[in-house]
């Protein structure tokens, strides 16, 4: 589950969750511009390389990383797979997770009986998997590549899903839409997580500042960090809840329910933008049920 992070702000010092990868990558300032599928892809790419050991080590224990059998966990305010069954009955299945990072939940899923398969395009993420499944629980196979050209056959999957992983970090969002149709088995279902579209309109800050909206919630340009010659360093794109509706019908799909989750009154744990002050006043996550039809005559 990545840290998304839209904004005008400049990048504040004070803020060293992904200093490192900000130094590796020489990020010097925020842009609005279009990106296309191939430098969104190669930022994203570089960018969670770099930030992977950051990332671990900021949100690693609350994802059940180290976990000897996984977690599964879909967003910040804490939903678990095991407590909302939003996937069902994984046992026997051919999973798929898209955007899998260090596979926490595609081992949990693993543990539960799913044939699961995790991809990511960040080799380090992946890394950090294959060091977690060393310790024990259930092993998966894990494979290198982008959400746009997925590197499977047709109906190759019972169930597909993603937890924050590259749906909002891709240029083409629709062609993911298609490609999960595409290797889904009719029947099958397409659950996946994001940062709520609403969150798009207000700064990225848990605290107050955070509660005033200063983004068009129409703007689809993208949020971009870049480095001093310009090129593209972190990349995060926006869609509205009507542009994701109409990108998973157009690729043949049903939308079975959108999920909003409210925050919990046990959780006081800050996520990036997300915070218990934020949390209880609007969404800060929009979950996609979504189902490839049995028959689409």
């Amino acid at each position: 589950m990545p840290d998304p992070r839209p904004s005008d702000s400049p990048l504040s010092p004070e803020d060293d969750r992904h200093g490192t990868a900000n130094s590796v990558l020489g990020t010097s300032g925020v842009s609005r511009v279009r990106v296309d599928s191939e430098s969104s892809e190669r930022a994203s790419r570089a960018w969670w390389d770099a930030d992977a050991d950051d990332y671990h080590r900021t949100h690693g224990e609350f994802l059940g990383v180290d976990s000897s059998e996984g977690e599964f966990v879909w967003c910040p305010e804490g939903l678990h797979e095991g407590d909302y069954h939003l996937l069902g009955d994984v046992a026997g299945k051919d999973v798929l997770e898209v955007g899998c990072g260090s596979a926490p939940c595609a081992r949990w899923l693993a543990g539960r009986g799913a044939r699961a398969v995790g991809l990511d395009l960040s080799m380090s993420m992946l890394t950090r998997g294959v060091e977690a499944m060393r310790a024990g629980g259930a092993t998966v196979p894990l494979v290198h590549a982008g959400a746009e050209h997925l590197p499977f056959a047709d109906a190759s999957f019972d169930i597909a899903c993603s937890a924050f992983g590259a749906v909002p970090f891709v240029a083409d969002s629709q062609q993911v839409m298609s490609e999960v149709a595409r290797v889904l088995r009719p029947g099958g279902a397409w659950v996946f997580a994001v940062n709520h579209p609403i969150r798009w309109i207000f700064p990225d800050d848990p605290g107050p500042r955070g509660l005033t909206a200063s983004l068009p919630y129409f703007d689809r340009t993208p949020y971009v960090e870049v480095d001093g010659d310009g090129v593209p360093t972190y990349v995060e794109h926006h869609r509205t809840i009507g542009d994701r509706v109409r990108e998973i019908v157009s690729a043949g799909l049903e939308v079975r329910d959108i999920i909003e989750p409210e925050w919990p009154e046990w959780l006081d744990r800050e996520w990036g933008q997300w915070s218990p002050l934020r949390g209880q006043i609007f969404p800060g996550t929009a979950i996609f049920s979504c189902r490839k039809p049995v028959s689409t005559s």
